[in-house]
């Protein structure tokens, strides 16, 4: 223990001054004045709960994790199921190779396919028969390219974390199941899943802190101001660091951090009733 903690104990001090202390902080100016003097209570925490921006950027997080966590969650978990069955280090490779592209490239081709003079418009037009003028990015269909672009890029990532757990299940269970007479989907149920319970907490967390770097392509893909349905609390942080609103974006902050440790401590709560 002494030799580990010898070792881990340049990074524990780094985590611990470079983020400990400015979290602390944090969470310090949330219950002070704009100047940072003044105790306010809960002032700034009722300001920003009744400020509509905040709610609806809340609002679109809180739908976005609800609903593009689980589909990452199933299609991640299916890809990396047919992976270690066909065993082809290629797939694997295409695959990943969303990770490792530059957002910024990346969001030039959704704009090529999915503008109102792109691609996709091209070819419906050519199917229909009928001119297509639809904006894909800024209309009511802005929430699902978000969606479909998230689960793109980070796919691949949760199929490693998969991979690497189905590669810790032994054979013999399997063999086991064979003679017993059990087929894929008993294996699937009563080997796999529950053996996969610990993999499971893990790519959950690291799908809920990747969407919050989603951010990124909604930027990229619609400026500052972008369709309603896309408007994400890193929006709303950016609005309020211009204006050097220090006092609102700590309290956001902190209510952030609240609701992540319920979201995390459901999940582990959920795990445990589960095993």
């Amino acid at each position: 223990m002494g030799v580990a903690g010898g070792f881990l104990a340049p990074s524990l001090m780094g985590v611990v001054v470079f983020m400990g202390l400015p979290f602390g902080d944090v969470m310090r100016r949330s219950f002070l004045d704009a100047v940072g003097r003044a105790f306010v209570g809960v002032e700034n925490y009722k300001i920003v709960w009744g400020n509509g921006a905040f709610r609806l950027a809340a609002g679109n997080m809180l739908r976005f994790l609800v609903i593009a966590v689980p589909v990452l969650f199933v299609v991640s978990l299916v890809l990396s199921l047919l992976v270690f069955q066909v065993g082809r280090g290629i797939f694997k490779t295409s695959l990943v190779l969303p990770m490792v592209i530059p957002a910024a490239a990346m969001v030039l081709v959704w704009k090529i396919l999915l503008c109102r003079d792109g691609v996709l418009n091209q070819i419906l037009s050519g199917i229909t028969g009928r001119a297509w003028d639809v904006d894909w990015v800024n209309g009511d269909t802005a929430f699902w390219v978000l969606m479909i672009t998230y689960v793109w890029k980070n796919a691949g990532y949760d199929m490693l974390l998969w991979l690497a757990g189905l590669g810790g299940i032994s054979e013999s269970l399997y063999d086991a199941a064979r003679v017993d007479g059990a087929g894929g989907w008993a294996q699937l149920r009563y080997i796999t899943l529950p053996c996969l319970q610990g993999t499971m907490g893990l790519v959950i967390v690291l799908s809920v802190v990747n969407s919050f770097r989603v951010y990124r392509e909604a930027y990229l893909l619609a400026g500052s101001y972008p369709d309603q349905r896309i408007y994400m609390i890193p929006h709303l942080f950016g609005h309020w660091f211009l204006t050097l609103d220090v006092q609102k974006m700590c309290t956001a902050a902190a209510i952030l951090v609240a609701g992540a440790l319920l979201a995390a401590g459901a999940v582990r709560g959920v795990q445990s009733i589960v095993r």
